[in-house]
């Protein structure tokens, strides 16, 4: 757990609980100042930026998000950090803005040119969860593939803390680490190399949440 981790802070809510769930297992963090922090070497080693990893939280609608990473710098960033297969964690929204695309933010089948476009490192889109009662609010279990780095030693179908209206349906199934079920049965973590992302909080999740959290910082 040496280094220090990153948590982008380009306006999203809940960085203060991620940051807290990261004092309490003695990690080294701060929030980052700007997107040039994210800046690597040519040969994509950490270079310039102080970091070893980064965090990406957020919540909120995804076309607002993706404007503000846009405006800010942040998304050209991270693409140039996770194309380098840096060390990298998604959270909430943080998972859905990987995507290609999202019908939160005017995605249909053949009418691409008119969604907002994520950030299109994992092929894929963002559906909207087919009942009525959206969003999702509350604990679920989590049933996590075998051999996953985030849940080792997370034994059974842990409980963690969602809440969100839309999921991520990745084209490639294999990068799915974890399923939940809320109407439909669907992908709650992908990993990919140095990249990972979940659905829900980890940092709003007990125990369990504070070893995803761990397990991650020790990968």
């Amino acid at each position: 757990m040496t280094g220090l981790t990153g948590v982008i802070d380009y306006g999203a809510g809940n960085l203060g609980s991620v940051m807290n769930a990261l004092k309490r297992l003695g990690a080294k963090a701060r929030f980052t100042a700007g997107p040039e922090e994210l800046a690597l070497s040519p040969h994509g080693t950490a270079g310039a930026s102080p970091f070893d990893r980064i965090i990406f939280p957020g919540d909120g609608h995804f076309a607002t998000a993706m404007e503000a990473l846009e405006t800010s710098g942040y998304a050209r960033a991270l693409r140039g950090w996770i194309g380098a297969d840096r060390p990298f964690l998604g959270i909430c929204i943080g998972l859905q803005l990987l995507f290609d695309y999202s019908e939160e933010a005017g995605y249909a089948p053949g009418l691409e040119d008119r969604a907002v476009k994520g950030l299109g490192v994992i092929r894929g889109t963002v559906r909207r969860f087919p009942g009525r009662k959206i969003p999702q609010i509350g604990w679920n279990q989590t049933s996590a593939r075998s051999g996953s780095r985030l849940f080792k030693g997370l034994e059974g179908s842990p409980f963690f803390y969602y809440i969100h209206s839309y999921y991520a349906l990745p084209d490639d199934g294999d990068l799915s680490a974890a399923e939940a079920e809320y109407y439909v049965r669907y992908c709650s973590a992908v990993e990919r190399g140095a990249l990972a992302a979940v659905q829900f909080h980890p940092e709003k999740s007990g125990e369990a949440g504070l070893k995803l959290l761990e397990n991650w910082l020790s990968g």
